[in-house]
């Protein structure tokens, strides 16, 4: 089982055990409850298989219609009934899996876009990308799962992603249980030093949480941004 397919199983059976009512509840995203999250995971699943498939079939390939359709659709989703959302997640991780069977048939500069003369997105980056949906979003679903669960390999390569594309104050990440060190920015003398666990370093990088668990050189954490 590869790391997406096993992410997605602990997200379909978190999905399976929230009853109805638990469902509208609030999420670590601003503005949306679980059923939100959760068509979101669906929409993305069908939009990435959608564009892969495209792209094998030599058809222009194009995530989502436009942004106010992407939202517009989400909106839509998660008014529906708990078992549909269900469903069309469960039904569009299975179409998700059945091409990314297929990746390898790609040239490695294959790509889409996302939205019409949006971001263009390498194909061979989705797994990355899926897997950073699935994980980070279960853990927003504040049902259980939470950023301490992620698998170690998980919380690194999650890690090393947000460093790539990093683009706040400077600083130096060092990691307490890999006893490894990241440069964000050029970070100079006297700019902080932000230790901690590897999954908690991650989650702090997405801009969810303040940093609890996490210590810095200058006494003062920097503030990420969501």
């Amino acid at each position: 089982m590869t790391e997406i397919e096993a992410a997605t199983a602990r997200l379909l059976a978190t999905a399976d055990r929230l009853r109805d009512d638990e469902w509208p509840r609030p999420t670590e995203c601003a503005g949306w409850s679980r059923a939100h999250v959760l068509a979101h995971l669906a929409l993305n699943a069908e939009g990435l298989a959608g564009a892969l498939r495209a792209l094998l079939d030599g058809e222009p390939a194009l995530m989502y219609g436009s942004q106010t359709a992407r939202d517009a659709d989400i909106e839509t989703l998660a008014a529906q009934p708990a078992a549909t959302i269900r469903d069309r997640l469960r039904t569009a991780s299975d179409r998700f899996a059945a091409v990314m069977d297929e990746l390898p048939r790609l040239p490695a500069d294959a790509s889409f876009e996302r939205t019409p003369q949006g971001q263009r997105m390498l194909a061979h980056d989705v797994p990355l990308l899926r897997l950073a949906e699935v994980e980070i979003h279960h853990a927003d679903l504040r049902a259980g799962y939470g950023y301490a669960d992620w698998p170690r390999e998980t919380a690194v390569q999650l890690l090393e992603r947000d460093v790539e594309r990093y683009d706040g104050p400077p600083l130096s990440a060092h990691v307490t249980d890999l006893d490894r060190t990241y440069r964000l920015g050029s970070p100079a003398d006297g700019d902080p030093v932000v230790s901690g666990p590897v999954a908690a370093l991650a989650w702090w990088l997405t801009g969810r949480d303040p940093g609890e668990g996490l210590s810095s050189s200058t006494g003062e954490l920097p503030e990420m941004e969501g």
